[in-house]
């Protein structure tokens, strides 16, 4: 997420612009029943950010990002009953995140990549970035657990497309939000309710890279 704006801005058409994220998103469920997202963004056109997308089990979708831009193009482009403005901070060391984010402590731990992981890493990343890449994968992702779409309609007009190029799972998770223990990993279940399609089943984190096609003005 560094560099200027220009470079990922591709304008598809006099009227319609292209906005890319590069970066991971991690979903994992707790046995409480909240479902948590995180999307940490080394490039961006906002510069690297990262923000929290919760659903609690009771329905609620809450966004946590850290500055008004960000909250209000991540809200605008999904649905949330609540946007909260606060720090958000993630490090990363081998194989542990530790994340804080306003109410939320999260810590997780990744696992060894499995035959899919290996997969999609072979793939060259010059076509594995690509908006193509995200549309091509469409089918074989509908065939996994958890209503996963790698492109679809967002919000505010817009249409996205989800270029996965890595996954590993999530073995293990440790939550609080507003001071309460949200307990242990758990499967993301029922599916998320932000867009248009949910993150796997099984708790993971993807290297991804985001398309994002504005409406036209």
């Amino acid at each position: 997420m560094y560099g200027s704006l220009c470079p990922l801005l591709v304008a598809r058409h006099p009227r319609r612009a292209r906005l890319r994220f590069d970066g991971r998103i991690a979903g994992m469920g707790c046995s409480c029943g909240t479902r948590i997202v995180l999307g940490h963004w080394q490039r961006s056109p906002f510069g690297p950010f990262s923000d929290v997308m919760i659903e609690r089990a009771d329905g609620e979708r809450l966004l946590l990002a850290p500055t008004r831009r960000t909250a209000d193009f991540v809200s605008g482009t999904y649905t949330f009953d609540a946007v909260h403005v606060v720090p958000v901070g993630v490090r990363i060391e081998g194989d542990t995140w530790t994340v804080a984010a306003g109410p939320l402590a999260l810590r997780f731990t990744v696992g060894r990549r499995g035959a899919l992981g290996l997969l999609l890493r072979a793939v060259p990343g010059a076509v594995a970035s690509r908006p193509a890449w995200g549309a091509l994968t469409y089918w074989p992702a509908r065939l996994l657990p958890g209503g996963v779409r790698t492109r679809g309609s967002a919000g505010a007009g817009r249409r996205e497309w989800y270029a996965v190029r890595d996954l590993r799972p999530v073995t293990a998770v440790s939550a609080v939000l507003h001071g309460h223990d949200l307990g242990g990993r758990a499967p993301v279940e029922p599916p998320v309710r932000f867009g248009f399609g949910s993150v796997p089943r099984a708790p993971a984190v993807v290297r991804v890279t985001t398309t994002v096609e504005l409406n036209a003005a």
